[in-house]
């Protein structure tokens, strides 16, 4: 469980990027966060995991709230919560084996970690997960030489890999093309449920929201301004969301890889 009891966010230029933010999530959910681009939906997924820290409220985990965490409860914190970003954040140079392990890094002490020294155990885990996600025949092969939906599925794999309780993904198709986009956002889907993890993703495609998500959280200026079932959803529903008409690009799914 997740739970944010009047959480705001003030940024020090005076910005106010949520404002009294009182949302429940449940395990296993698979939650979709949408508005416009600067409507606050990175700083509300990213709070989570304390990437950003809001200025007010509480954020409980599990019934602790993780605004009074220090040092080393954070640690724990981003090994339980795994994040999936936009541009991947893959070691381009590195392997997709050796990118998915980096998953087991919050395990793993820390010469053995600068070595690079993973188990047996490890290296099985990450096999299986790019398994999971379709790409196991790349796994000697460099980031680098991957097309973009490859690569956000080997940072899915990392994902895995970590273990985590809630996986937060921000932005995780903005820059991939449309059959691509649907492609990565089923295998997440598919993963979270039959792990039963907690999934939040930041999207601003909305077919891809109604098509995926048990549930849309509508953000606009750091306010919530809708919170209910996809199936509830409809057309006028993103146009208040928005606060202006859908266009087109609204509806499709990202640009051309």
């Amino acid at each position: 469980m997740i739970e944010f009891n009047n959480v705001s966010l003030v940024y020090p230029n005076g910005h106010q990027g949520l404002k009294d933010i009182n949302l429940k999530i449940n395990d296993g959910e698979f939650v979709v966060v949408v508005g416009l681009s600067g409507a606050g939906k990175s700083t509300l997924i990213r709070s989570i995991n304390r990437m950003v820290t809001p200025t007010s409220g509480e954020l409980l985990i599990d019934g602790e709230d993780i605004l009074k965490y220090k040092e080393r409860q954070l640690r724990k914190l981003r090994t339980e919560a795994g994040m999936i970003f936009q541009n991947y954040n893959l070691v381009r140079r590195m392997s997709v084996l050796r990118n998915v392990l980096t998953g087991r890094l919050g395990y793993t002490n820390t010469f053995k970690s600068l070595l690079g020294l993973f188990s047996q155990e490890d290296i099985k885990l990450a096999l299986n997960n790019l398994e999971r996600v379709g790409i196991k025949e790349k796994s000697y092969t460099r980031a680098d030489e991957l097309s973009g939906g490859q690569q956000q599925r080997v940072s899915i794999a990392r994902v895995l890999t970590q273990q985590p309780k809630v996986i937060l993904a921000d932005e995780p198709v903005a820059s991939l093309d449309p059959p691509t986009s649907h492609k990565v956002m089923s295998d997440l889907r598919k993963i979270s449920k039959e792990d039963n993890l907690t999934t939040l993703v930041n999207l601003h495609f909305i077919d891809m929201a109604k098509e995926y998500a048990d549930r849309i959280i509508g953000l606009r200026d750091g306010e919530v301004v809708f919170d209910g079932p996809a199936s509830e959803v409809t057309e006028q529903t993103f146009e208040e969301i928005y606060g202006r008409p859908i266009r087109e690009d609204d509806m499709l799914g990202g640009d051309e890889e």
